[in-house]
């Protein structure tokens, strides 16, 4: 038997451990099982290269609660370790102050572990006392080494036979639900449901495959059968080859929807399609990562891309290693060159990372690039349920943006989907203005805007419908990108200020009664929301339009969905351009009605008019209208 002193510089180790990883105390069962699982592959590696002359067998972990002796135990059947390793491994913590670990970590939520090979010593954060018990391949006797949580340990010889090691936690009295059964299992199940080990815990009851139940006759000739017989099998919760470390080639897409079902077995969509990531250089990255059909609320939260190294997990928040426009993605990534315990200070300093974003990002574009050119029609099915994430990365990075106009589509309030470029061609000597500016003519809601759209296609126009949440920024990066090219939705004007030709069309009106008609209607609506302009247009035109200033409209939706520089603009008020066309034959009427309740009532239906083709008319304005248009029909 040997005592001594566990080498640390800081006295008070376990209380630190426990102060600066309790809100990550679960943690602790993870960092056993990767312990267990290393050794166990280690062994595999010594076996394969003639070091270890030893058979392998039986290389599960087995974990089990003893309620009794309140004690949870891990047990592996690994390379083991001899007096000495323990000695070496589990007694030398190599810490150089408790100033500096307080100093370096104060800020660090979870990565302590792992920078100064603390994994072990995690058990101390839910245990009073921890046992080790270990035999190694060696021919050299087990160890059992003992320390309830000070600096203080005991190491003596085992009696134990069987290769690998066991480690023992006597649960402390605050982390009693460690000894529960389903707490286990939940841990087990985010942590470790891929390990690359088979890990046991408890047994099962099935039926016996060697066992073929007999119909039976009673004594009246009636069949029965009798009943299955029952065995017991270990319970094994983990999937060591899932499809993310097989290769593509093996893979059928049958294998990828059963995969996505197993990742998230409470979501009843399938996902709309796949990107199997695979590359060695660099850095080592594999992973599958699935597009799914974003729901109108866009919920990000839930069922997150998930982080693993080994096969172990690591964390489903991915910021740092996945682009933010594609962390609505779902799926797996597993990378060995990142750490378990991953800080957020870590991810935004280490150079791997940054080049695996760039990595995924180069993927995602290669895979729907190649969507897009091998089955177009398909592509087009499935556009308005990726085109938000499409369309934020074209905002969020340069590079996927230049990527993306290989398959980013443009779709028409026809549903005709262009890419831009195929647009810009068939668009080009129609909706091109007298400036040399060709318009991109957009509608954001067919119905609401109906109307405005109609107008357009008889001047055989184009109108796309762009209706997601940030358009209007994509928009702006369009026209920054593209010299003489703007977007103008088609409520902006009326039609024919939308795209200036030469060809200008003269007013009925002279300038005097113009003078004269621009006070009536000024007076007859609201001042502080709408601006009256006079203008010339086709008789056929409506006398009324109300339109919505581009620049004006866009800077609010843009401050809406967090535009930068924009904050304050969704504040200001509504306000609208009344557009009256002088040439219309109701304008004249009203320019040249004898009286005043005559005209106001003129007035007044031609403007609810056009505020019920912007759906901009309500509750009392609109009950007004309904029993004006009565009498006046009667």
């Amino acid at each position: 038997m040997s005592k001594g002193n566990i080498n640390v510089s800081v006295e008070n180790i376990f209380p630190l451990i426990k102060k600066f990883l309790y809100s990550d105390h679960e943690i602790f069962l993870r960092e056993l099982i990767s312990n267990g699982t290393d050794a166990t592959s280690k062994l595999k590696h010594l076996i394969s290269i003639g070091e270890a002359k030893t058979e392998l067998g039986n290389e599960t972990i087995e974990i089990s609660i003893d309620k009794k002796a309140k004690t949870l135990s891990i047990k592996d059947k690994g390379l083991g370790m001899t007096s000495k390793e323990v000695e070496k491994y589990i007694n030398q913590i190599a810490f150089s102050g408790a100033e500096e670990f307080l100093d370096k970590y104060k800020d660090n939520e979870a990565g302590i572990i792992g920078h100064f090979g603390l994994g072990f010593y995690s058990a101390f954060m839910v245990a009073d006392k921890v046992e080790i018990i270990t035999k190694s391949y060696k021919e050299e006797p087990a160890a059992h080494w003992t320390c309830d949580g000070s600096p203080e340990y005991t190491l003596v010889e085992h009696d134990k036979t069987d290769r690998g090691t066991e480690i023992v936690l006597h649960i402390a009295d605050d982390s009693k639900e460690f000894l529960e059964d389903t707490k286990i299992s939940e841990l087990l199940n985010k942590y470790n449901r891929f390990n690359q080990v088979p890990i046991k815990f408890g047994t099962k009851e099935i039926n016996d495959p060697e066992f073929t139940p007999k119909t039976i006759k009673d004594k009246d000739g009636k069949e029965t059968t009798e009943p299955h017989k029952k065995i017991t099998v270990d319970k094994i919760i983990n999937n060591t080859n899932p499809a993310w470390t097989k290769a593509p080639a093996d893979l059928k897409d049958e294998d990828y929807n059963n995969f996505y079902r197993e990742l998230y077995p409470m979501q009843f969509e399938e996902s709309l399609f796949h990107i199997h990531l695979n590359v060695d250089y660099p850095f080592n990255l594999t992973g599958i990562l699935f597009f799914p059909k974003l729901s109108p609320s866009m919920d990000m939260q839930k069922d997150k891309i998930q982080l693993y190294q080994n096969q172990v997990f690591v964390t489903d928040n991915v910021e740092g290693i996945v682009p933010d426009f594609l962390q609505m993605l779902k799926g797996v990534i597993d990378s060995p060159d990142i750490p378990l315990n991953v800080s957020r200070s870590y991810l935004q300093a280490d150079g791997a990372v940054k080049k695996i974003s760039g990595y995924i990002t180069k993927k995602v574009a290669d895979k729907l690039t190649s969507l897009f050119k091998n089955n177009r029609d398909d592509f087009e099915a499935k556009w308005n349920d990726i085109k938000v994430i499409i369309e934020y990365g074209m905002l969020s990075e340069d590079k996927f943006f230049d990527r993306a106009k290989k398959f980013a589509l443009y779709p028409t309030v026809d549903d005709t989907y262009f890419t831009f470029d195929e647009f810009l061609k068939k668009t080009k000597d129609v909706q091109t203005d007298k400036d040399g500016n060709q318009i991109v003519l957009y509608a954001a809601n067919k119905d609401a805007q109906h109307s405005y759209i109609q107008a357009a296609k008889e001047k055989g126009y184009e109108v796309l419908l762009l209706d997601s949440p940030i358009v209007s920024h994509l928009m702006q990066k369009l026209e920054t990108s593209n010299e003489k090219i703007k977007f103008t939705r088609v409520d902006a004007d009326h039609i024919d200020n939308l795209i200036k030709k030469d060809d200008t069309v003269i007013s009925k009106l002279s300038d005097e009664e113009k003078e004269t008609l621009k006070p009536m209607i000024e007076n007859a609506v609201p001042k502080e929301t709408y601006t009256v302009q006079l203008e010339s247009m086709d008789s056929n035109a409506s006398p009324f339009i109300i339109t919505v200033p581009e620049f004006m409209r866009r800077m609010k939706e843009m401050s809406a969905s967090g535009g930068g520089g924009m904050m304050g603009m969704g504040n200001l008020p509504e306000m609208y351009n009344l557009v009256i066309n002088t040439n219309h034959e109701l304008v004249g009427q009203i320019l040249h009605t004898k009286t005043d309740k005559k005209r106001n009532r003129l007035i007044s239906q031609a403007f609810d008019l056009a505020k019920l083709s912007q759906n901009l008319l309500h509750g009392e304005e609109l009950t007004n209208f309904i029993k004006r248009s009565y009498d006046i029909i009667k």
